[in-house]
């Protein structure tokens, strides 16, 4: 499964999130609201999640594997560092 699309909605923040992606996997799966947090000297990904009723969260959509959250966070990072920070 390769990516083909990676769209980055970069803001300027105090908080540790930073930006907000979407990733179209093969040109027909894509999974919004991926977020970008960059925390002390680190920037990784969270998977889009939701908030259960004991407080806890669950991520809704996420690589089954090391190796491809290792690709998918690579390729998201690489995007965010590229993009600019939107108006």
């Amino acid at each position: 499964m390769d990516i083909t699309s990676i769209k980055i909605k970069k803001f300027e923040t105090e908080s540790k999130m930073k930006a907000i992606a979407s990733v179209t996997f093969d040109d027909c799966f894509a999974v919004h609201d991926i977020k970008v947090i960059e925390n002390e000297d680190k920037v990784f990904i969270a998977m889009p999640n939701k908030r259960l009723k004991d407080g806890t969260f669950k991520d809704v959509a996420h690589p089954i594997n090391f190796e491809f959250r290792q690709y998918i966070e690579g390729k998201v990072i690489e995007a965010y560092n590229n993009a600019e920070i939107e108006e």
